[in-house]
């Protein structure tokens, strides 16, 4: 059986004959030596002169299947700050009682360099200098730093790795040809066997400039079964570096890299054809089954009590849903475990008043539905952990589950592991793309994860200037939605609010609060207060004829997030915002204000966000505000010029003073 992934290369007309090369170990030119940058990168403190790797299913000495994956990369290192490519660690995974893992061997390394006479010099790597340590019970890591670092030097490794059956037919080994340094040259090579078939999945931006695939006769056989093996080969050429910056989910959405994921495989020693990838009605009779998931689901008998004098004389579905959302949260307590299953049953977690993110949420589905409000379970994949694949089932993409309860004609998104979380507000981490909608009764499918959250806040400043120089009045912070849940959070930290208070004041030597109050603390519905009562001695001269102050009194931007020339991965900061800023000052008619500052207006493309200053002077008062506006949640790559020139202009802006001058 030739292998579906080598038949569609082959009627794509992207097969050609021709076998991947590795190249020679220890060996360093004179060029390589005396490179002093990178000329495509020259900001680059090392950079990959060329990398290759290879996995292939073969049977090992036990008769055993395992996959074997070579690894060699030779790197340039110009200058110190790029040492950290020196040290490697390399994961390896176990079982629990760590009978079986992956095994390490054929570790070697070298660094060549020149010292300071200019003689070439070479060091190799001590075996007794790799150490492992245990990451946790189901993985374990290898470690060393390459000897002999210098600038300008040149190291070198290689190691094979090998994985039992049971590793690597859950996840087949995959390549990333993007890292966080430029790569001249990056290729992997696959050996796979007709017996087992694979999705191949590309990720990232970067076309591929080598994809060869060709059939080797008879390179697999165990117990009599032969078969023919596609050799496939991937590689790129001028990789640049992948850039991490502000506001972007899992790297792993936009690293180039290649992925394979196995849909079946016919066992070579029984014959049996075993199918992995289902579809999705398998994957929801299988959670539907599982007494972890569905089992809890069903279990609506254990709310009918509790919840009796919750919902009590509320008639209205949308107060009910309130009441019982609020109820769920307060009475369990997060244990910060990660999944979608419950862990030990709901039951259990309900006595214990804890339980983990499946544990919660399925009591609060079950919990709903008890009330006879209908509810469903949405699975989801976070956003550090990479975006669900919705091209073809995959249950193990998903490690959150959160409820959509319905409600008349609208839906709500709900999860209650945060006590803080207002009624259909849902943490920054869950706003990752789709999500698979699940309920017990027909077919799962697709939904946007969609919210209609936004961070708002409002400052209103109302000051007057003293005789002696200091700003005396009110200052009135308004956080609304998801602001004042981060406010909250915030304010929560602290073991009182009192304490939040002279946190505050600490932070900001030119300002004494006088007075305080903070409302609306524990009302998750409504907006969070902030008013205080303030005396500003915000003027360096002391010398009243000119008094110069910042208009922007709490620094707001002071560095611009968004450095690089271009970004190829979206800008996603999960919701819309909208920021705004009054300042009100009063002043004494001897003074007159001497440099009025300009209005700003920047607005970006299609109504994508917007920056807006306004002055306005009135006799003995004037009135200076700014907006900072993003009506989107995402911004695509060709967008990003706009967002950083509106943060170029805001930082501008906000360098600019005003000042009183007293009237002759």
């Amino acid at each position: 059986m030739i292998k579906n992934l080598l038949i569609l290369l082959i009627l794509s007309g992207l097969s050609q004959l021709s076998i991947a090369q590795n190249f020679e170990y220890g060996t360093v030119t004179t060029q390589e030596l005396d490179m002093t940058k990178y000329d495509k990168d020259t900001s680059a403190h090392a950079v990959v002169l060329r990398e290759y790797g290879k996995s292939r299913i073969t049977i090992g000495n036990d008769d055993e299947i395992v996959l074997v994956f070579e690894y060699h990369v030779k790197i340039k290192i110009f200058d110190s700050k790029g040492f950290d490519n020196g040290t490697v660690a390399i994961e390896l995974r176990n079982d629990e009682n760590n009978d079986k893992r992956e095994e390490l061997s054929e570790i070697s390394g070298v660094t060549t360099y020149k010292d300071e006479a200019g003689l070439t010099r070479q060091v190799t790597l001590d075996p007794k200098n790799v150490y492992n340590t245990r990451d946790y019970k189901y993985q374990t890591t290898s470690k060393f730093t390459m000897p002999g670092l210098h600038n300008g030097c040149v190291i070198e490794y290689k190691y094979t790795k090998t994985s039992g059956t049971g590793f690597f037919l859950s996840k087949f080994q995959p390549w990333e040809f993007q890292s966080d340094i430029p790569k001249i040259y990056s290729e992997y090579e696959v050996m796979i066997p007709a017996h087992f078939n694979y999705n191949a999945i590309l990720r990232g931006g970067i076309k591929l400039t080598k994809h060869t695939a060709r059939v080797e006769t008879d390179c697999f056989e165990t117990h009599g079964a032969k078969s023919s093996c596609s050799n496939i080969v991937y590689g790129i050429s001028d990789i640049p570096a992948f850039v991490q910056e502000d506001y972007m989910t899992s790297p792993k959405n936009f690293i180039s890299s290649i992925n394979f994921d196995l849909t079946d495989y016919t066992n070579p020693y029984d014959g049996l054809h075993v199918k992995v990838t289902k579809e999705w009605q398998d994957i929801d009779y299988q959670l539907k089954i599982d007494q972890n998931f569905g089992g809890q689901l069903k279990r609506k008998e254990l709310f009918k009590e509790p919840l009796a004098p919750i919902i009590a004389g509320k008639t209205d579905e949308l107060e009910k849903a309130k009441a019982i959302y609020a109820y769920i949260q307060k009475w369990f307590k997060w244990n910060d475990y990660i999944g979608i299953y419950s862990v030990d049953g709901i039951k259990k977690a309900f006595a214990s008043h804890s339980g983990s993110i499946g544990d919660i949420n399925l009591s609060l589905i079950a919990a709903l539905n008890s009330a006879g409000i209908k509810t469903e379970a949405l699975l989801l994949s976070t956003r550090d952990h990479g975006n669900a694949n919705d091209l073809y089932p995959a249950l193990n993409d998903f490690n959150y589950v959160i409820a959509q309860a319905t409600i008349g004609d609208k839906t709500y998104l709900l999860d209650a592991t945060d006590p803080l979380l207002s009624f259909g507000m849902l943490p920054l981490k869950c706003l990752n793309g789709k999500g698979r909608l699940f309920s017990l009764d027909k077919p799962s499918y697709w939904i946007d994860i969609a919210v209609q959250q936004r961070e708002n806040s409002t400052y209103n400043y109302d000051l007057t200037l003293q005789d002696n120089g200091k700003l005396k009045g009110t200052i009135v912070h308004y956080s609304l939605g998801y602001s004042a849940y981060l406010k909250r959070q915030q304010i929560k930290k602290f073991n009182s609010v009192d304490e939040y208070v002279e946190n505050f004041a600490e932070k900001m030597p030119k300002l004494k609060i006088l007075k305080s109050a903070i409302a609306n603390l524990d009302s998750l519905d409504k907006p969070v207060s902030e008013t205080y009562e303030v005396e500003l001695n915000l003027f360096d001269n002391l010398h009243h004829d000119r008094l110069g102050f910042n208009p922007f009194i709490l620094s707001w931007v002071t560095t611009n997030p968004f450095k690089l020339d271009q970004r190829d991965y979206p800008v996603d900061w999960g919701m819309p915002s909208d920021e705004r800023y009054v300042l009100t000052v009063h002043f004494p008619s001897q003074y007159t204000i001497e440099n009025p500052p300009q209005n700003v207006a920047f607005a970006m493309p299609n109504n994508g966000g917007k920056f807006l200053t306004g002055f306005d002077l009135n006799e003995d008062t004037f009135t200076f505000s700014h907006v900072i506006q993003f009506n989107k949640s995402i911004y695509n790559p060709n967008e990003y010029p706009y967002l950083k020139e509106l943060y170029n202009k805001i930082i501008l802006s906000e360098k600019a003073e005003l000042v009183f001058k007293k009237k002759k």
